[in-house]
């Protein structure tokens, strides 16, 4: 794709669009909380904190026709269930090197990185920031992570960072507006399906 082209002319192309989680979907923060005595083994529980904004923004993504993936370097059930809870389309945990995440997404989806956007954050993202299509960075992303991005979101990760991302490329097709209406629209089966999550129910 031409280095010339605008954030927006990048956005109108994007048919799949890829987070990171920490930092992005996430303020980054990692608690772990141990398991109780007496046991003695180096096991706890995780907990990560998720915007709901980013949640309806996925809803909203799925209504103008994106595929959505997760793609982190680290191991979480958390990850996993917030996933489930989403119908995300594409989950890759345990990536290193997540350009080998993004090359399996690409024969799923029979699309070029051209069609690609991807939400990071830290230096880990650079080697697929450096090749896809739209490269977003995080209002929190590190100064390397926002020199590699075409636009960086308002709003830090974990606040709302990927609504942001959503949003600018609905806006940018001219479509956020009608994607919200649609939503709104009581017969619309996709506000009722959606992050339904159950937590301890």
């Amino acid at each position: 794709m031409s280095a010339s082209l605008s954030p927006e002319d990048r956005a109108r192309r994007v048919k799949v669009l890829l987070f990171d989680v920490d930092g992005v979907l996430t303020n980054g923060e990692i608690t772990i909380i141990p398991s109780a005595p007496p046991n003695t083994e180096l096991k706890g529980t995780e907990v990560k904190s998720f915007s709901a904004h980013d949640g309806l923004g996925i809803s909203l993504a799925r209504l103008a026709g994106l595929k959505i993936g997760f793609v982190t370097k680290r191991n979480s059930q958390v990850v996993a269930i917030r996933a489930r809870d989403l119908k995300i389309d594409h989950l890759y945990q345990g990536q290193s090197h997540k350009m080998e995440a993004v090359e399996k997404i690409l024969v799923a989806e029979d699309c070029t990185l051209d069609d690609l956007a991807y939400v990071g954050d830290d230096i880990i993202d650079l080697p697929v920031m450096r090749k896809v299509g739209l490269a977003i960075a995080t209002a929190n992303a590190r100064p390397q992570v926002k020199a590699a991005a075409h636009y960086t979101t308002p709003t830090s990760g974990g606040f709302g960072a990927g609504r942001d991302a959503i949003d600018f490329i609905l806006n940018a097709r001219g479509i956020l507006d009608q994607t919200i209406e649609q939503y709104l629209d009581a017969d619309n089966p996709e506000s009722r399906r959606a992050d339904i999550g159950v937590g301890n129910m």
